[in-house]
């Protein structure tokens, strides 16, 4: 299993997460998108006019990916929690998007390294591993 069941929890509640890609002449984008876990532990990034983002053009392009997902629980005591995924991705065009107004095209991570935080140990408590496809 890519995710632990900890992180699948934490996964289903969040809701919104931010994808950096990297364009072929180096420049760096960070949006906020909405995603969904498949079953396979691959991550699908959607939005309503997919095929015409920078994001998605950069994932034909060739760019890999980094897809953070975090929440601040609270401020006193500072809790943080959340789940950075790296890996490659594909633009695919006809797919079922997350939520279906959302164009039929999606990024799909396919997760290489998991980093994660307040999950599966306390808020500072980093655990970093490679994903198991």
């Amino acid at each position: 299993m890519t995710f632990t069941s900890n992180e699948l929890q934490f996964l289903t509640e969040a809701g919104i997460g931010r994808l950096a890609t990297v364009s072929p002449d180096g420049v760096v984008q960070n949006n906020p998108t909405s995603y969904r876990v498949n079953a396979d532990g691959t991550i699908d990034i959607g939005g309503m006019r997919m095929r015409a983002s920078r994001k998605y053009r950069n994932v034909e392009a060739g760019s890999r990916v980094s897809f953070v997902i975090d929440q601040q629980v609270s401020v006193e005591p500072y809790v943080i929690r959340g789940i950075e995924v790296r890996g490659t991705a594909e633009a695919l065009d006809d797919v079922e998007p997350p939520f279906p107004p959302q164009e039929r095209a999606v990024i799909r991570i396919h997760p290489e390294r998991i980093i994660s935080w307040g999950i599966d140990g306390g808020s500072f408590d980093f655990i970093s591993r490679a994903a198991e496809q």
